[in-house]
């Protein structure tokens, strides 16, 4: 590899990680919780609060 390349490469490197850190890994576990919230709710809505 050439240095050109392996600088190329860095740099998708870190643009990819910054963009998993920064977007895609929170963007995903707002998604997770609020359908575990909205399986939760609809649950109680079929099965009634806990303790009853």
């Amino acid at each position: 590899m050439t240095d050109e390349n392996q600088v190329n490469n860095k740099g998708k490197e870190l643009r990819v990680f910054l963009f998993l850190t920064v977007v895609l890994f929170p963007v995903l576990s707002i998604a997770f919780m609020g359908g575990y919230g909205f399986i939760i709710w609809m649950s109680q809505i079929i099965y009634g609060p806990p303790g009853l």
